[in-house]
């Protein structure tokens, strides 16, 4: 998200206004990501999709409580659990 900003000072101004914070990614988040990665190849993901997707759908399910995107379908297949907020849609599109 810092990419869209300026500057660092304004992009840490911001996340402090809108109250996120910043956590690393525990274990049992990284593990998630891995587990959904391999179902991923198991079932012919093509290598498109990179880890890092799997790692932001896996820390959201495990150390937030949902996860902003546009990309439902592929959060929701590996991550049920997780409550999906789709920007275009106005609210939450998961439980």
């Amino acid at each position: 998200m810092a990419a869209g900003y300026s500057d660092l000072g304004a992009f840490r101004d911001t996340m402090t206004r809108l109250g996120v914070t910043f956590t690393p990614v525990q274990q049992a988040a990284a593990e998630a990501a891995s587990t959904a990665w391999k179902l991923y190849r198991a079932q012919g993901g093509t290598r498109s999709r990179i880890l890092g997707d799997f790692l932001v759908g896996a820390h959201a399910r495990h150390q937030a409580d949902r996860l902003l995107t546009r990309d439902r379908g592929f959060i929701r297949r590996y991550f049920v659990e997780l409550t999906v907020v789709d920007p275009s849609a106005g609210g939450p599109a998961g439980t």
